[in-house]
């Protein structure tokens, strides 16, 4: 942004050609706000997100490092000559290369709140020229005001943020009214991932005997649910489901004060949103915060740390139930590791495309045809059953459970071949467990195939997880069709095609050129899966 005061004393300094040089910092700085802008909408407003993402997006490719190495350049020279800010003008208004303005998969979208955003960062931007005017270095602030468009962002995040929880109050203060008046049962639901599974396997084991209303898909933070209960949750309601996700400690406390959860569950903690939470002790000290207020807890004790959790919700005089869910794939490679647990309530096993549901050691279901991950049954069992449905009602809605949409949802292509759609999985349990249900859907004969573009948000893991599951694709004997640049070192370096089935290696840049690729190749009997999909601010 340039002000008329910078615009006079350019050029005083250099003529006409600080008129240009004024116009192109103009131009460049609004379309690289319009690019660090769509990143800190997509990525929910966080006051680090613009930074990280340039931080990426500008190592992504040589032509990015030189647009780097220009764009300080020019910064550098512009004190001693005027011109050599078009340098930065011609770095910030072009790149980084690849990220779009609008996006693809993720459009930038005009709200109230971004309209917010953007009038405080120019505001921001402006100040900072007309300091630079005031001494007497405008050319060399309007290429550092440039250049710094994506930290000037996170400033207007962190900014505006206190404004938008104070405006979100009050729609969190009539839902918090709302259900106070209609009074329905809450049952919370968290975890590092299973929690949307679980949340509709959880209305849909009630809606049998009760009212019931879901929060919905994404609908998961404080403005989210309480813009779910507004809108949503009618007169009458018996049951309201909500999913609680969270990026660091606090978050669910502030969401269970207004909506007190009658029965809290933990689905499972895994290394996802490491990069925020900072370690996997923190998700669990995070995701306990939901059991504080709740009088029942369901919680997913496969993990012994979670073991402990449930252990002390017990000696804090909360009644508990312990669940668990296994893959018994016979000794493979690919099975999913499990902690044994005395004293399970629920426990389901998946035998092959089978699922078998024990309470308290009897079998309630022994041989049920569902699509659907074992914990996250479990969890929705023991809820139910907290919630008085009785165990022949659960069974019998148990054989009708829907998979969940994007989660290895599995359907024939007109090519003849079988799609297995994972693309809103993006942990390496689900990733294992994806796997194991590509090999068991080829069988011997059929081509298997792999796009990804990895696993994101895994902190100081994510390189040795995406290379680990690419070495996993490689045993099973698939091609592996990479999409995009975020993980694709670690990726290629994971895969080393084995004797199994000749597989290769594809790179792409986007997903539409990985279906292309696919739809060319494959034919009856074959199978590809789509293991986690990524929006197009991620390089």
């Amino acid at each position: 942004m340039s002000s008329l005061t910078e615009v006079v004393a350019i050029t005083q300094r250099g003529g006409s050609l600080g008129w240009t040089v004024a116009g192109g910092c103009a131009v460049a700085t609004a379309l690289g706000g319009v690019r660090w802008l769509r990143v800190a909408q997509r990525e929910h407003y966080l006051p680090d997100s613009a930074s990280r993402f340039a931080l990426r997006w500008w190592r992504t490719t040589p032509a990015n490092v030189l647009g780097v190495f220009v764009g300080l350049a020019g910064l550098v020279l512009a004190a001693r000559w005027t011109g050599a800010a078009f340098g930065s003008v011609a770095a910030v208004a072009l790149g980084p290369l690849g990220l779009g303005l609008r996006g693809r998969t993720s459009p930038l979208a005009w709200t109230r709140r971004l309209r917010t955003l953007a009038a405080t960062w120019g505001l921001l931007q402006v100040v900072i020229v007309v300091v630079g005017v005031l001494t007497g270095f405008a050319a060399v602030v309007c290429a550092a005001g440039a250049l710094a468009v994506p930290a000037i962002v996170d400033l207007a995040c962190t900014v505006t943020g206190p404004l938008e929880r104070r405006l979100a109050g009050r729609y969190v203060g009539r839902a918090a009214e709302r259900l106070r008046r209609v009074g329905p049962k809450v049952v919370a639901i968290t975890g590092s991932y299973g929690k949307t599974s679980t949340k509709q396997y959880v209305a849909h084991l009630l809606s049998g005997s009760m009212a019931v209303v879901e929060s919905p898909a994404s609908f998961n933070n404080r403005a989210g649910l309480a813009r779910a209960v507004n809108e949503q949750l009618a007169e009458g309601t018996d049951v309201f489901v909500a999913e609680m996700g969270t990026y660091g400690r606090g978050e669910i406390t502030e969401l269970c004060s207004w909506m007190a959860p009658d029965v809290a569950v933990i689905t499972a903690v895994g290394p996802v949103h490491l990069e925020r939470f900072g370690g996997e002790d923190k998700i669990v000290q995070a995701k306990s915060e939901i059991l504080d207020r709740a009088g029942c807890c369901v919680i997913a004790v496969d993990d012994l740390r979670l073991a402990d959790v449930a252990h002390a919700c017990e000696a804090g005089g909360k009644r508990v139930w312990r669940v668990s869910g296994s893959v018994d794939a016979g000794g493979s490679a690919l099975a999913q590791p499990r902690v044994s647990a005395p004293d399970v309530d629920v426990s389901v096993v998946e035998r092959g495309e089978k699922l078998s549901v024990r309470v308290r050691g009897e079998v309630l279901v022994g041989d049920l045809s569902v699509a659907a991950r074992p914990g996250n049954v479990a969890c929705a069992v023991a809820v139910a059953l907290e919630l008085g449905v009785p165990a022949s009602e659960i069974a019998k809605r148990l054989g009708s459970l829907r998979v969940v949409a994007h989660r290895l949802e599995a359907h024939v292509a007109p090519g003849g071949f079988v799609v297995l759609d994972d693309t809103y999985n993006a942990n390496p349990a689900g990733a294992r467990a994806a796997l194991a249900a590509l090999d068991e859907t080829a069988g011997d004969d059929g081509r298997r195939v792999v796009v990804t573009p990895g696993m994101v948000e895994l902190g100081r893991r994510q390189a040795d997880e995406n290379e680990h599951f690419a070495a996993e694709v490689a045993r099973v004997g698939a091609d592996l069709v990479i999409v995009g640049r975020t993980n694709r070192r670690a990726l290629v370096s994971g895969y080393a095609p084995s004797s199994r089935a000749p597989a290769s290696l594809v790179l792409v840049g986007r997903r539409e050129q990985a279906v292309g690729w696919v739809r060319e190749r494959l034919g009856q009997g074959d199978v590809v899966l789509y293991e986690n999909d990524v929006p197009d601010h991620y390089p």
